[in-house]
């Protein structure tokens, strides 16, 4: 059954706009789990413009569910995955002035460093996965780099879902089964909202795990984010 994970980074941004701490993130990543998310995702980033580091730390002893750390492996993000160890980390090729994520990793002609990455953090307990673009060689290579699951990067989906939901998910169902038979695990993420959600789960249910930050948040203005929590959890929660 496919989980939810909240990525919070939102939250911290709009922390960050005001300095202090309101919002409290790490009190928002507790309520996010009592709410009935089953995971937490944080991606910090080099210039700290939403979760900071120091977030990373304070959020991690009160995780009870699942913690999944983002970001680009650059040196201090490798420092601190290796620090906190959280049970997932999910490798994102973003550049440090990147808005937000725009692409997955080449696996193939990054297969000698995502290997290196992948067994250095396995070797510390900690699940490996790897953003891939939807294409079946992309997993392949992934499970070459010795990567425990891939996370597809759902942002095509979402952008030609309004207009063709099925010529919108033919590459990622392709890329999926091609995971499955690889015996890699396989995660979503990026764009995935309340209107185009169900239809991905339904389409390939054996997703193992959705991360979704923006649209959380953005709902909750509306919602509330407990509401908003349950109302993405009934739209994966439908097998």
């Amino acid at each position: 059954m496919t989980r939810l994970s909240v990525n919070i980074n939102k939250i911290a941004t709009i922390r960050n706009a005001r300095g202090g701490n309101v919002p409290d993130v790490t009190k928002a990543a507790a309520d996010c789990e009592s709410f009935g998310a089953e995971g937490i995702t944080v991606h910090p980033r080099p210039d700290e413009r939403h979760i900071r580091y120091a977030d990373v730390r304070s959020i991690r002893p009160i995780i009870k569910t699942e913690f999944n750390i983002e970001g680009n492996p650059i040196p201090s993000f490798i420092d601190l995955v290796c620090e906190v160890l959280p049970d997932q980390v999910t490798l994102v090729p973003d550049a440090p002035d990147a808005i937000t994520s725009n692409a997955g990793w080449d696996t193939v002609k990054n297969r000698e460093f995502l290997s290196s990455m992948c067994a250095l953090f396995k070797s510390k307990g900690i699940r490996c996965s790897i953003f891939i673009d939807p294409n079946p060689l992309m997993a392949e290579g992934a499970k070459a780099c010795g990567a425990d699951r891939v996370e597809l990067y759902t942002a095509a989906y979402a952008e030609r879902y309004p207009e063709d939901r099925e010529s919108a998910i033919a590459d990622y169902v392709r890329t999926a089964e091609r995971a499955r038979e690889l015996g890699l695990g396989l995660n979503a993420g990026h764009d995935l909202s309340l209107e185009n959600l169900e239809y991905f789960i339904r389409r390939i249910p054996w997703t193992d795990e959705v991360s979704i930050g923006h649209a959380i948040i953005s709902d909750a203005l509306y919602l509330g984010l407990e509401k908003t929590i349950q109302a993405y959890l009934s739209k994966i929660k439908i097998f």
